[in-house]
């Protein structure tokens, strides 16, 4: 208490002693063990075992991927799962997704239950037939009882914090609350450089709110898709310099994933290992808080907005590329 007031009187940052601070570690320790705090499941039981058992609180987890490698697909399935799969858990999800109208992130949720793609469930050649429009209602209503919450029109920093904030103390409070953006080029702002480290910033700040998690989707530059990369085993792998902004986004992140598929840039085989190519995406892990980069194998699946892990044993390499992570 004396502290305090003394901390009040001369205006001073808010401290704690190592003891404070000590003992809220070994409580930390004892919920993991007691299983009164459990990370939140996906479908990916690598993902989860290299992400310290799944999506923890105050955690921020960066995907990063260029144009059309399926980030944005990876991040949707994992929004649903992150409530499919734990039904003990009260979870809100504030999804800021600058990129894509909200409702096509619907159709993208039902593409996967249904094992339709979206052209098909557009109507893009030939019409659906009505039992699967009848199914795609059946899943719509199931969906509607998640507590997810769009926002698909680009805002500044300022604003985002302002919204979180709201969801924090209303409609999350005494929840889990789990903050999405895609992505974060798309944050408006005087400067690109300069917004991205203000939103970086922003998500520390926010992730040390009471159960709260950050996942935050980045764009690749196309720096990989030049001759002297895609020709050199050791390097036609996604790096931490490919990321906007990288350094921002490694400091305030706990994971970076970086989401690959090599079959883009017409590879035959995959790195020095020579890893297999066709129909094959692999998840980067450029940053493991309190552990090694990774490199997980997957097989595409993501015209259903799936990737499905694979039982090959070099699925999860610690290192492959020369531990080349940029």
């Amino acid at each position: 208490m004396q502290n305090y007031m003394e901390q009040q009187l001369f205006k001073t940052l808010p401290y704690k002693t190592i003891a404070e601070v000590t003992n809220e570690s070994v409580s930390y320790i004892q919920a993991r063990k007691d299983r009164t705090i459990i990370p939140l499941k996906t479908r990916w039981k690598k993902f989860n075992r290299v992400c310290c058992g799944g999506l923890e609180p105050n955690m921020i987890l960066t995907i990063a991927g260029g144009s059309g490698s399926g980030k944005s697909a990876f991040a949707n399935t994992l929004e649903t799962d992150l409530i499919d799969l734990n039904t003990d858990q009260e979870i809100v999800i504030l999804d800021f997704s600058f990129e894509m109208l909200s409702y096509r992130q619907i159709g993208r949720k039902l593409s996967n239950r249904l094992r339709r793609t979206t052209s098909e469930l557009y109507s893009a050649e030939d019409s659906i037939d009505d039992a699967t429009f009848t199914k795609v209602k059946e899943e719509a209503e199931r969906i509607k009882k998640y507590q997810i919450y769009y926002i698909d029109t680009p805002s500044t920093v300022e604003n985002i914090e302002k919204t979180i904030d709201y969801f924090h103390e209303t409609i999350a409070k005494d929840k889990w609350l789990i903050v999405i953006l895609d992505h974060a080029l798309l944050v408006e702002g005087d400067t690109e450089r300069g917004t991205i480290v203000d939103l970086q910033k922003m998500f520390i700040r926010k992730k040390k709110l009471s159960n709260t998690s950050i996942i935050q989707l980045s764009q690749m530059n196309r720096n990989i898709e030049a001759p002297d990369r895609i020709n050199n085993p050791s390097s036609h792998f996604p790096m931490r310099s490919d990321l906007a902004a990288s350094d921002a986004i490694f400091q305030a992140s706990d994971f970076v994933i970086a989401i690959h598929r090599p079959e883009l840039l017409n590879l035959a085989i995959y790195g020095v290992k020579r890893l297999p190519v066709k129909d094959k995406v692999y998840l980067h892990f450029l940053k493991v808080r309190d552990g090694e980069p990774c490199i997980l194998e997957f097989n595409n699946e993501l015209k259903y907005g799936n990737l499905i892990e694979t039982e090959s044993t070099t699925s999860e390499q610690k290192v492959v590329f020369n531990n080349k992570i940029g």
